[in-house]
């Protein structure tokens, strides 16, 4: 048997650094007292001082300066309905790029976007790919489809019973559809699909949702909706859960890849072979034939789609502008293609799960409405168009960093921008 050289250099490293007489002490329970933080979902300055005398001594008054600042204190109210055991605020670096101008059926004009990131490089690749975008005429956009899904799951004794549900389900929809549309003014559920796997059904509950991005109104309108279940429904259900881990929420999914969650924006560009050479650096030829191996590469790793980066762009984006971050792992998937038209190349991607709003969740936070403020995009009826912005950053991103390493680039722009600044 063959131990690979990795792991005996790591156990080399454990049995360097470690004590081997020591580490049963050092990982055993442990039950020395502590002092467990009272939680608070008002924020006052008084509360907001006492969380920071228990976090010393490693957290010194200059570490509470940086993040509990006069200007953060002041508005700790308005922070607090966004977040609980408030302490402060973090400052990120927030870039912009453009002008990205976009045709798109509901994102039309010129637009300055702003990205919040550490990391160095990502905003002027973004740029480089919107002045690219913008210099050959725009970016044509759309949103193809849209619908937040919840996907509750019951659990009966047998197949037979699980049968008579959705039976019974699908015979009282609209008494369903009523309870859940109760809870919202802006939520419609536009389809229901029973999913069965032997005693357990899983119902695919797809909602429009606004302006907003809609994770907790879906989830406060599917709980309506499975209590009039579990209140009408004449077939014995063992257990019920408001989300049977179905839906895709916060994951990448095959479901998601294919269905959508969210909104689907395609966005797509016409580089002239001009503007590819003298913008990027790089040729239209040299682009395609890279963009064959990444896409071969994406295929044999098993990648849901087949893209270069959407996470580098949406994460900044989402930050940006107060989205909940963590539906990048699942807005992060999709298929970017790049083809030969004449002399020149077509760019496009297409996202199936872009979860975005321009209204509730973090939109309101004092930043957050400043840059979605800079974009001309807070509030009401804004939300697809923010989503199309969303979907023509990720194309930009796509553009530069393919002409970047089709071009030999990639490294020394890292070192240049990143680690030798």
């Amino acid at each position: 048997m063959v131990i690979p050289f990795h792991v005996r250099e790591m156990l080399q490293r454990i049995k360097a650094r470690f004590d081997a007489d020591q580490i049963p002490q050092q990982m055993a329970p442990s039950d020395a007292e502590f002092s467990t933080l009272r939680p608070s979902r008002k924020p006052t300055k008084e509360i907001i001082g006492r969380f920071w005398n228990q976090l010393k001594p490693t957290a010194s008054a200059k570490d509470q300066a940086q993040i509990a600042d006069p200007a953060t204190i002041e508005d700790a109210e308005t922070y607090g309905t966004n977040i609980e055991n408030f302490i402060g605020t973090i400052k990120l670096p927030v870039g912009v790029i453009g002008p990205l101008r976009l045709n798109g059926m509901n994102a039309n004009g010129d637009y300055h976007v702003p990205l919040a990131t550490t990391e160095a490089a990502l905003v002027a690749s973004y740029a480089r790919g919107a002045y690219a975008a913008t210099r050959s005429g725009g970016v044509s956009t759309a949103v193809l489809y849209e619908g937040v899904l919840r996907t509750p799951a019951f659990v009966f004794e047998s197949l037979l019973k699980a049968g008579q549900f959705v039976d019974w389900v699908v015979t009282n929809i609209d008494m369903l559809q009523s309870a859940a549309e109760a809870t919202t003014r802006h939520g419609k559920l536009v389809s229901l699909e029973p999913f069965i796997d032997t005693n357990v059904v899983f119902l695919i509950c797809r909602y429009t949702t606004g302006d907003a991005a809609g994770q907790n109104m879906v989830t406060i309108a599917t709980d309506a909706l499975c209590h009039a279940i579990a209140d009408n429904c004449p077939v014995a259900i063992e257990n019920w859960y408001v989300e049977g881990n179905f839906s895709g929420d916060k994951k990448a999914s095959a479901l998601g890849l294919v269905t959508g969650r969210g909104r689907k924006v395609s966005a797509s560009v016409t580089l002239p072979a001009e503007i590819v050479e003298k913008t990027l650096g790089t040729t239209v030829e040299a682009m395609l034939d890279y963009g064959r191996v990444a896409n071969l590469g994406a295929h044999l790793s098993g990648q849901f789609g087949a893209q270069a980066h959407y996470a580098n762009g949406l994460a900044a984006f989402y930050i940006a502008t107060g989205q909940d971050a963590a539906c990048v792992a699942e807005s992060a998937m999709g298929v970017t293609r790049m083809e030969p038209r004449g002399d020149d190349l077509f760019c496009s991607v297409t996202l199936p799960n872009i979860l975005v709003g321009s209204v509730g969740g973090g939109t309101g936070l004092p930043s957050q409405t400043a840059a979605l403020n800079i974009l001309g995009l807070r509030g009401s009826g804004n939300g697809t168009a923010l989503a199309e912005v969303a979907a023509a950053t990720c194309l930009c991103g796509e553009i530069s960093i393919v002409a970047a390493i089709a071009a030999g680039h990639f490294t020394r722009a890292h070192e240049s921008l990143a680690r030798h600044r």
